[in-house]
């Protein structure tokens, strides 16, 4: 534990423990690392001034089994809270702007609040188990919608201090926000559009239709986006992998799922090795270059980078 760490206390009060950071993905895998819990920018400012990473719910994420050896922090108590209400100076006729939403906010519990409430712009998240900070980081969402659809101001802490910016500050797209890697969202506020909690269920009900071929068991998610062909036309990922006869395919208790080739899921027990192995496997059989959807921890640049794999 760092020199700072008193009795699970850092100076500030955040409360700082070593634990398997398996708990907090939903992979299910990755060994034990320094976590740091913080509630206010005092404490978010002093876990920052050591390497750091962030983790939020814990999706698109593959820790190693020997965890990593920065300061991992976790969000919470105000970071973790929401307020939906419209801001009446921000908002007007059909477009509201909800309050400030946390980064450590999980994202399907916000997704069903705001059916409730009657408003659109993020039900084409549904299903997506990360929290707002990371979710915004790196642009979730499915072909019914995404993150930056929803934005209307992200406060971000940086190592020089805290910012806001717009959706139109930053170089975001497919996948990725703009965002550098060492910068934490910590809130959010959210541009919606009234409409009806029937109208909103009808839309997540589709998202979600779309998802009904997913795995159940433990898995980070897509493992790869999908690429884009010399012709410009871009083709599902999974299909290729499928095309390469690589659904089933197990190394230890990871396995490439049956139900959908581009997903990696835990059969139970399965490590970080396992995973990375059938990562491998992938890119060695399939003909097309892919770039890797998933956060790996520590980073593992011959499995991220997108070389041109070998022709079958």
């Amino acid at each position: 534990m760092s020199p700072e760490a008193v009795s699970g206390l850092s100076r500030t009060g955040a409360r700082v423990e070593r634990l398997p950071l398996a708990r907090y993905t939903t992979l299910g895998v990755g060994g034990e690392s320094e976590v740091w819990f913080v509630s206010t920018q005092e404490q978010l400012a002093e876990a920052m001034e050591q390497p750091y990473r962030i983790l939020g719910g814990g999706s698109n994420l593959v820790i190693a089994d020997g965890g990593v050896p920065e300061r991992v922090l976790r969000l919470s108590g105000p970071f973790a809270e929401r307020d939906l209400e419209p801001d009446p100076q921000l908002s007007e006729g059909a477009e509201i702007v909800t309050g400030w939403v946390g980064g450590g906010v999980p994202l399907p519990g916000l997704v069903r609040a705001l059916q409730k409430l009657g408003l659109s712009n993020l039900e084409g998240t549904v299903g997506i188990p990360g929290q707002v900070g990371g979710s915004v980081w790196m642009n979730a969402g499915t072909r019914f919608g995404e993150m930056f659809g929803g934005l209307h101001t992200i406060e971000i802490a940086t190592p020089g201090g805290v910012k806001q910016v717009t959706p139109d500050d930053l170089n975001w797209g497919y996948r990725q926000s703009g965002i550098p890697r060492n910068h934490i969202v910590t809130r959010v506020r959210l541009k919606l559009r009234r409409s009806t909690p029937g109208e909103v269920q009808a839309n997540m009900d589709a998202a979600d239709q779309a998802r009904k071929g997913q795995p159940k068991n433990k898995t980070p998610g897509c493992a790869f986006k999908n690429p884009t062909l010399p012709d410009g036309h871009k083709v599902s990922a999974g299909k290729l992998i499928d095309e390469a006869g690589l659904k089933g395919t197990r190394v230890g208790n990871a396995m490439i799922a049956s139900e959908h080739a581009n997903f990696i899921v835990n059969l139970g027990g399965a490590t970080a090795a396992d995973v990375h192995a059938l990562l491998e496997v992938i890119r060695a059989r399939v003909g097309v270059p892919m770039e890797l959807e998933y956060e790996l921890w520590p980073e593992r640049p011959e499995l991220t980078q997108a070389p041109v794999a070998e022709a079958r």
